[in-house]
């Protein structure tokens, strides 16, 4: 199946208490196509400016990425700068310049609108449904969004939701779309918008899947060291598209393993700055790991009391 992610294509300069680096690969585009290509090939559409460091786009191609999506047009590209705290469970942006990415209009190149898997990352809603406007005959598609299309675009943003298989939204997200602070009638909100899936992202404490009438719950996987989250829920959702993809199914089963992929992809995204986690990290890595999670995760039922 085509996988097609549309998203940002950014540079990031990150400080943390454990380090920093400049202008590293960054965007949601970006994390969602170096995770998921370690399960399946995937697409890319984006923007970028004329100080772009091709070169290092181009030396990810191998890995399954088609970055011919990416258009680039005269300016500088979008900047992200922030710092986290010491737990790196908060951050500040210190500064933010969109560049070339403030006036990004989706186009689809040559096959993309044949796409059957399609991410729509976190981008304005009226540009998501544009997107959903060039594709003939998705199979399944998931978007994410933040609290400022939550915020600015909520009429937009609502419309997306009666077009689209799944909303992947962090805790915080989830809370201000519906107005609830409980997550589970949060989700349970979420899906009457239209979605008939919703996946929550709780940071450190794994992930929720919500469908219609049941729950699943995965934790993230334990690290003694980690870096940079920067991106993880981007990596999160390319290793939940990636599988679906390769499987080519999406029955709750298989939607359960995208969640254990998904779970993989961020504890390697956050062990290096930017999209370094996924250094050196093969395919045969990422299924250990996967198969840790059963450990991790598997309780096996109990006797009967006599």
């Amino acid at each position: 199946m085509t996988l097609l992610v549309v998203g940002s294509v950014a540079l990031d300069s990150i400080f943390t208490p454990f380090g920093s680096t400049a202008d590293a690969l960054g965007g949601s585009a970006v994390h969602f196509a170096v995770a998921a290509s370690l399960l399946h090939p995937v697409r890319v559409v984006g923007v970028v400016g004329d100080d772009y460091p091709m070169q290092e786009l181009e030396r990810l191609a191998p890995r399954g990425i088609d970055w011919s999506g990416v258009e680039h047009a005269a300016g500088e590209s979008f900047r992200w700068k922030g710092k986290y705290s010491y737990d790196l469970q908060s951050r500040e942006t210190l500064e933010t310049r969109l560049g070339v990415f403030a006036n990004f209009a989706p186009k689809l190149p040559v096959g993309g609108h044949d796409a059957r898997i399609v991410f729509l990352g976190n981008i304005d809603p009226v540009l998501q449904l544009g997107v959903l406007d060039q594709v003939t005959s998705p199979r399944f598609c998931a978007c994410d969004t933040m609290n400022y299309w939550i915020q600015s675009k909520r009429d937009d943003l609502l419309k997306l939701l009666k077009r689209v298989d799944m909303l992947m939204v962090n805790d915080s997200e989830a809370r201000e779309l519906s107005g609830d602070w409980n997550i589970h009638r949060a989700g349970r909100w979420i899906l009457e918008q239209g979605p008939t899936r919703v996946v929550i992202k709780q940071g450190e404490y794994g992930a929720l899947l919500i469908e219609p009438g049941r729950s699943f719950h995965i934790p993230a996987y334990p690290l003694e060291e980690v870096f940079d989250p920067t991106g993880a829920g981007d990596a999160f959702a390319g290793g939940f598209m990636g599988y679906l993809a390769r499987v080519g199914a999406l029955d709750t089963d298989h939607l359960r393993r995208a969640m254990v992929y998904g779970a993989t992809m961020g504890s390697y995204s956050v062990a290096g700055f930017g999209v370094r986690g996924f250094e050196g990290v093969t395919a045969a890595d990422v299924e250990q790991r996967v198969r840790q999670f059963i450990d991790l995760t598997h309780i096996p039922a109990a006797e009967p009391a006599p």
